[in-house]
């Protein structure tokens, strides 16, 4: 029998015309902006001038993440499709994928199998433009800090300290150190430069932050771009560049409209990495995912020490959000993956494996329930190769946590194959929960890494290098210290070092350096070798996708 891929799936599965869908959402015409047949953009203002009451805000993350997949963001979709077959009034929110990936090491990230969203070709290339427009936003703003330089540096910026890089949305090793303005003077003024990948910008950050246009503004003229010769941070405000970039992304803020296989109303707006930034979609689509629906479904990038920590220290409380359940994602799979098994050898039932791999999703858990006092579900995505008695072993000890496990097929069977999963979120949805961060931002910076480091990740402490430490001082004058911090770190380990899988124990976290996203809010932690500029593969995704003269892609996932 052969199976079709995700993208054929998605192709041989009708869509309803995106008014359909809006009708569904109870997003009245004036409000709707449409992108051909099949997507479109929510005007902010329907925020505004609702007033139906917020409903429930479900999170869904997942186990650290291995090349076995973990499938959360097919889960996120599966789950609210199967809460519309139990009768719920449901939307989802979730991230735009990023172009480097699609054609670097993963493919398409709309989904898999029967729970994707559609049209996954659009969503996971050029959509509605929204990228391209903060890499505009992003670039307008290098270019109006070399030019002042160029036109005679009125504000004394001094070109060895520009904190602000380029941005292009692709997988490019190539551009993450360069020299620039060369060719003499007509050209620009010599300096070293770089570049980071789009959803690494603070831009992707800010505008996935914002409340509002005002609230873009406000945060985009706060970006540190430099520094004086005499120490003073320089901002996009002091270049006089706010307005232009703003203009640049006025249309990009409205929430992009589309739907799941099963016809279910999504939103996929905004798309920052969890590892080197805040990992989550916008809170303008959050907040009109909880305002037109009952429930509100949405995820955060790689595992809960990355993604869910970020939504919920990050997140939550500059957009004052209240999460009411979270769903943690495994598999079977992943979890012999931490407990030793190489990826050839997942199909066979190894008890001892899992046992060893199982502590792991205990701690996520655990985070959940006793750092962040919320309720917790475990989904485990069940493979054919999954046996009756590994199922019962993850069942075993999650219920030692006083958390219930539920199996998901949704890659399979869609809605339907998630509606258990759903039954048990509306329970945990009328659970009473008394939501806490996992630090406060009174504390200095290191203490909020500190706290980060022994409360989720449970190492023994933080190494903070010397240049960091120079950074956090100098921070800490300018009156930064009072920011959450954004860890950047490898998604692949709960520690700095990706090869430490499962729950280790006994680590410390060295800090490299730190940043301030001021425009975004927050502090950047760097950590281990983690990069603001991926390369490609040795076989890159894009090897494999093609179109025909009809314009139909294949290969896409």
């Amino acid at each position: 029998m052969a199976f079709l891929s995700d993208i054929e799936i998605a192709q041989s599965t009708p869509m309803k015309p995106i008014t359909e869908i809006a009708k569904v959402a109870g997003v009245d015409e004036e409000y709707l902006e449409q992108y051909g047949k099949y997507k479109a953009k929510v005007d902010y203002a329907l925020l505004k001038n609702s007033t139906r009451k917020n409903g429930k805000l479900v999170l869904v993350t997942a186990i650290t993440p291995t090349p076995a997949g973990e499938g959360k963001t097919t889960t996120t979709i599966g789950l609210a499709d199967g809460m519309r077959r139990i009768g719920k009034n449901c939307v989802v929110a979730l991230r735009e994928p990023s172009l480097g990936p699609v054609f670097g090491v993963k493919g398409g990230a709309a989904g898999g199998g029967y729970a994707q969203v559609v049209p996954m070709e659009d969503i996971n290339l050029h959509f509605t433009g929204d990228f391209h427009a903060i890499g505009a936003a992003n670039n307008l703003l290098a270019a109006m800090l070399d030019n002042h330089i160029y036109q005679g540096n009125r504000l004394n910026i001094d070109p060895r300290r520009i904190t602000w890089k380029r941005c292009v949305d692709m997988n490019d090793r190539q551009l993450r150190f360069v020299t620039d303005g060369l060719g003499g003077r007509v050209n620009g003024v010599p300096r070293e430069d770089g570049y980071d990948i789009t959803v690494a910008s603070e831009i992707m950050a800010v505008f996935c932050l914002a409340n509002s246009i005002t609230d873009l503004k406000e945060r985009l003229s706060r970006i540190v771009v430099a520094y004086t010769y005499d120490e003073k941070p320089v901002t996009a405000g002091d270049l006089g560049a706010v307005g232009a970039m703003a203009a640049l992304l006025k249309d990009a803020l409205k929430p992009n409209l589309v739907q799941t296989l099963e016809g279910t109303p999504a939103f996929v707006h905004g798309g920052p990495f969890a590892n080197i930034a805040h990992g989550c979609n916008s809170v303008i689509a959050t907040k009109m995912a909880m305002k037109l629906g009952d429930y509100a479904i949405t995820e955060a990038g790689f595992g809960a020490d990355l993604g869910a920590e970020k939504f919920l220290d990050i997140k939550c409380r500059m957009a004052e959000l209240n999460p009411d359940a979270v769903v943690v994602v495994a598999t079977v799979r992943a979890l012999k993956m931490h407990g030793g098994v190489a990826k050839t050898d997942l199909g066979s039932e190894n008890l001892q494996a899992l046992d060893a791999g199982i502590p792991n999703l205990l701690r996520h858990v655990s985070n959940i329930k006793d750092v962040y006092g919320l309720p917790c579900v475990v989904a485990v995505n069940r493979f054919p190769t999954d046996t009756d008695a590994e199922i019962a072993l993850v069942i075993e000890k999650c219920k030692a946590l006083g958390v219930n496990v539920v199996l998901s097929t949704v890659w399979a069977e869609g809605g339907k194959g998630g509606m258990a999963l759903a039954e048990e979120v509306v329970r945990l949805c009328e659970e009473k929960h008394d939501f806490r961060f996992s630090y406060s931002l009174e504390g200095s910076i290191e203490d909020k890494i500190r706290a980060i480091v022994e409360n989720v990740y449970r190492g023994d402490g933080v190494v903070i290098a010397p240049a960091a430490k120079k950074e956090i001082d100098k921070l800490t004058s300018l009156g930064f210290d009072k920011m959450p911090v954004c860890m950047a770190k490898t998604q692949y380990s709960f520690s700095d070092d990706m090869t430490k899988l499962g729950a280790p124990e006994g680590f410390t976290v060295t800090v490299r350096n730190v940043k301030v996203s001021a425009g975004a809010g927050f502090i950047v932690a760097l950590t281990g070798d983690i990069m603001t500029m991926p390369g490609l593969p040795k076989v890159p995704a894009a090897e494999r996708i093609d179109v025909d003269e009809n314009g139909k892609i294949s290969g896409l996932f």
